[in-house]
């Protein structure tokens, strides 16, 4: 491990020093999605990445990422482990095969969580190393495993997980889906991890940045090592990690596709926690296109402060039309000079870190525009506060309120 740690160069690196490699993915930082792109770019245009390519919007395989196994089966943690949770992401193969060749008990999360939290990998009577060597791929995590359900006792001694990108102070960013944070809180729920439950990940050296403390959610998990290819980093991190589930942030949309949530949440419910849902309208629906001009050639603007469509409901009441009067409430934003390429997956990832989800978003990647769409005028306020300074692919975008852009586009300006 000493070896590691002071080694100062990474493989496939050209001859950068990692601390070279790192601060060329180093971004402004003004968001998560910022540091993603900016460490997907680098993977890519350094060449440091194995299948699947392109890494974008994943876990990076990077290269020496499956040589890892060699390093962790050494490691005095993994050794005194008996129940390793790891993420079934392809960088982590190595790590998987670590455990199952130590005769460790393996748990993988089910796939975005559809049909439960864990499946157990459980290789035949008598798997040589090629067998093994199978169950720890994606392919064996489906062939090989028996699903975990929330009454069994398991007590996870290891939480390995997958990363864009990570700091030296424990600080991690996933991909932004939040499956990592959110299957560590339901191991929490079900209490499956407890407060000494080491969290490593493991990521090439150039996905070990400086991220600024505010991006952080009292959702992020955080982790206690970082394996790379060179050196191992204990964090010494001091942040708590999630203590449970935070219902006040699960929308009805979420429990509906995870549904092992709804049986979280009743047990939860009886035993006297507070397990109110986020409202519904807080939630970003589907993209709403523009309308046509040959239909309509009123400024975007114009026409969003009429759609008929952006009338809030409440769960369960998806039929009842919004009226005149909650319309006429209803506040815009326009955001311009969104770059080319953008995709609203994206978009729509960095307005929720933002904490600015409008209740309808209308988008017009093409232009490099979007219009949000807010319940209210103090809603849409504090989503305008919380967009300033917003950068995407280092291009500052201009957020402004819809009214104002309106008018400059019927003026000519």
């Amino acid at each position: 491990m000493e070896r590691a740690a002071e080694a100062r160069r990474s493989p496939g690196s050209q001859g950068e020093s990692r601390e070279e490699a790192a601060s060329r993915c180093q971004p402004p930082g003004v968001s998560k999605w910022d540091i993603r792109q900016k460490i997907w770019d680098y993977l890519e245009a350094s060449n440091l990445a194995d299948f699947p390519r392109p890494v974008h919007h994943r876990i990076p395989n990077f290269k020496g990422s499956f040589q890892m196994c060699h390093c962790i089966q050494k490691w005095e943690v993994f050794d005194k482990a008996r129940e390793v949770k790891v993420d079934p992401d392809k960088p982590l193969e190595g790590i998987r095969l670590a455990a199952l060749q130590a005769r460790k008990t393996l748990l993988v999360p089910t796939p975005r969580l559809r049909t439960g939290l864990f499946n157990q990998i459980v290789p035949p009577p008598g798997a040589g190393k090629d067998t093994l060597r199978k169950c720890a791929t994606s392919q064996g995590v489906r062939d090989y495993s028996v699903p975990i359900g929330l009454d069994a006792n398991v007590h996870v001694d290891l939480v390995v997980v997958g990363s864009v990108a990570v700091s030296e102070k424990g600080w991690r960013i996933g991909k932004g889906e939040g499956f990592a944070d959110m299957e560590y809180a339901m191991m929490v729920s079900m209490g499956a991890v407890r407060e000494d439950t080491v969290v490593v990940t493991a990521v090439h050296d150039c996905q070990v940045v400086d991220i600024p403390e505010e991006l952080l959610g009292d959702h992020d998990m955080t982790v206690d090592y970082i394996f790379t290819p060179t050196r191992v980093i204990q964090t010494g991190c001091k942040r708590p990690k999630p203590q449970g589930i935070l219902w006040h942030k699960i929308s009805y949309k979420t429990m509906e596709k995870i549904p092992i949530l709804k049986s979280l949440r009743c047990r939860e419910e009886k035993a006297g926690k507070d397990v109110t849902l986020k409202e519904e309208r807080t939630d970003v629906p589907a993209v709403v296109k523009p309308a046509s001009r040959a239909r309509d050639a009123r400024p975007e603007s114009a026409r969003l402060q009429n759609e008929s469509s952006v009338c809030q409901r409440s769960p369960g009441d998806e039929s009842r039309p919004a009226s005149s009067d909650h319309l006429h409430e209803v506040s815009s934003l326009f955001v311009g000079n969104i770059p080319r390429g953008t995709r609203v997956s994206d978009f729509k990832a960095v307005l929720r870190e933002r904490q600015a989800t409008p209740v309808q978003l209308t988008w017009q990647g093409a232009q490099h525009r979007a219009f949000l769409r807010y319940s209210d005028k103090a809603a849409s306020d504090a989503a305008l506060a919380a967009l300033q300074g917003l950068t995407l692919q280092s291009c500052a975008l201009r957020v402004e309120p819809a009214k104002a852009q309106g008018s400059k586009m019927a003026s000519g300006q």
